[in-house]
């Protein structure tokens, strides 16, 4: 299913996306700078990237593999034969007063991208992604990039390898940005040609226009020449999904609001300034003709067709989502979670491999994942420690401690002090009390609270829940509560 209208009076939005993805490579694209984050500004740069006067590109492999990568997980077509291209323009970061990028002969055209939109899953087409250059970056000193008190600029980020992903219009609402934003991310990292914790891995280039509803088909189709005949404006410095769909939302109002005021859009570009939530006007937009694109004669042309059945990629987000249900039995939001990132994804098949798949999926979903959210860690975190995890979850699986200690006093406590599972056990008391021992305690709070058993017999059923924090008390915590509750039923009814 492709894009859908959704009306909103006698108007409807139309936005189109530019997504300006690093690669990870371990050096830039043409040269042998390193990619690796600098310790100050300007250290990772050479006479290539800097665009000193006789100094040439050389391109990097690895940049075009993962590009390859890309094309194959979006289902794009390779051409035979690709360019790179000189796209003109001046601005303070771009030292060669041009981009060395892909115009005409981008590396993928065609693809395709399914993403869910509150349940319901639908395509996004993705018209083209190429690779280019990155420049470098502006720092705003004192305030945002029309109130700064000064600019400085850092080349250190020059020339590190992009990939352009160009969709097509087809979104209607920025919460469909939003998705696919997530879903695209989602399918980087698992190529594993992507790192979302780089600072700027990710920036988006919206275009958004408002158009009349009558200009709309009825299988939700807008003709180019209605989409031409719109002002678009394009929305810049958007670096993440939430981001997107707020700086999008607010362009939307604002711009209906002018249309129903009898005012025109203008067609400009304008900055999304995160700290006011608002968009503001940087410059005219430019046409394709004001970039006075031609060949770069310094790099020959790319031929990399073949590499799509040469280079294999892993199973992608969507598809192991479904396997994950057939195979384990999971709930869609559970096979959701655990294929959130392909490292989740991988640790919990390690895990499911050994022990029950619903425990497997408890531990790792729930409660692993839970604990790593509330204290701002990712699992690459545990890295090296993968082995501690399997033995809590075997640990709770053998029965020797409950599942209510292991989460509030062993996991917890493993990701705050880095201690191992068993240590913790130990020297907090946790092994499992024997059932005779488990038994005394019971009888022991039956004794002890004679007004909690009245009440009980009363037909107050909330009493044994106090009765178990009783025996809770008495066993240390060791004993496992259902069991406790059971006991106390099967004494107190006997």
């Amino acid at each position: 299913m492709t894009a859908q209208t959704v009306q909103r009076g006698d108007l409807v939005t139309v936005i189109g996306l530019e997504v300006h993805v690093q690669l990870e490579t371990d050096t830039k694209i043409f040269c042998g700078c390193s990619t690796e984050p600098a310790d100050g500004p300007n250290e990772h740069v050479c006479p290539v990237c800097l665009g000193l006067p006789g100094s040439l590109p050389v391109l990097n492999e690895a940049a075009v593999e993962a590009a390859v990568k890309v094309g194959k997980a979006i289902d794009a077509d390779i051409p035979e034969e690709t360019r790179f291209h000189r796209k003109n323009y001046y601005y303070p970061d771009l030292p060669k007063n041009f981009q060395i990028t892909q115009y005409d002969e981008p590396i993928c055209r065609d693809g395709e991208l399914e993403i869910a939109v509150e349940g319901e899953r639908r395509t996004v087409t993705i018209e083209r992604a190429h690779l280019e250059e990155d420049p470098g970056s502006l720092q705003h000193v004192g305030g945002s990039i029309d109130t700064a008190d000064y600019t400085r600029v850092d080349y250190n980020r020059a020339g590190t390898p992009l990939m352009e992903i160009v969709t097509a219009p087809d979104f209607r609402r920025p919460a469909e940005v939003r998705a696919f934003l997530a879903e695209l991310e989602e399918v980087l990292e698992y190529l594993g040609v992507f790192d979302a914790s780089r600072d700027g891995s990710l920036r988006v280039d919206a275009n958004l226009s408002i158009i009349e509803t009558e200009n709309v088909a009825e299988d939700g189709t807008i003709g180019v020449d209605s989409l031409e005949a719109a002002n678009r404006t394009e929305v810049k410095n958007i670096s993440s999904h939430k981001g997107a769909e707020k700086a999008l939302a607010y362009e939307e109002t604002r711009q209906k609001n002018a249309i129903r005021r009898g005012r025109v859009v203008e067609q400009e570009t304008r900055h999304w300034d995160e700290s006011r939530g608002i968009t503001v006007s940087m410059r005219s937009k430019e046409a394709e003709k004001d970039y006075r694109y031609f060949r770069e004669a310094d790099l020959p042309p790319l031929r990399v067709s073949h590499w799509k059945e040469e280079i294999a990629i892993p199973e992608l987000p969507t598809a192991r989502r479904e396997r994950f249900r057939e195979e384990y039995g999971l709930s869609g939001e559970a096979a959701s979670k655990l294929t959130s990132t392909k490292q989740v994804a991988d640790f919990y098949e390690d895990v499911a491999s050994e022990f029950d798949p619903d425990l497997a999926a408890t531990w790792v979903a729930d409660e692993l994942l839970g604990e790593l959210n509330y204290r701002d860690m990712a699992i690459t975190d545990l890295e090296g420690r993968f082995d501690e995890v399997r033995r809590l979850v075997e640990l709770v699986a053998e029965d020797e401690i409950t599942a209510k200690n292991a989460k509030e006093v062993v996991l917890r406590t493993m990701l705050d002090e880095g201690a191992d599972p068993d240590t913790i056990v130990e020297a907090e008391g946790l092994g499992k009390t024997d059932e005779d021992e488990v038994q005394r305690a019971v009888e022991e709070a039956i004794d002890e609270n004679p007004e909690a058993v009245e009440d009980y017999e009363a037909g107050e059923d909330g009493a044994i829940n106090f009765l178990v924090g009783q025996v809770m008390q008495k066993t240390g915590g060791s004993a496992d509560p259902g069991d406790v509750n059971q006991l106390l039923r099967a004494e107190l009814e006997g």
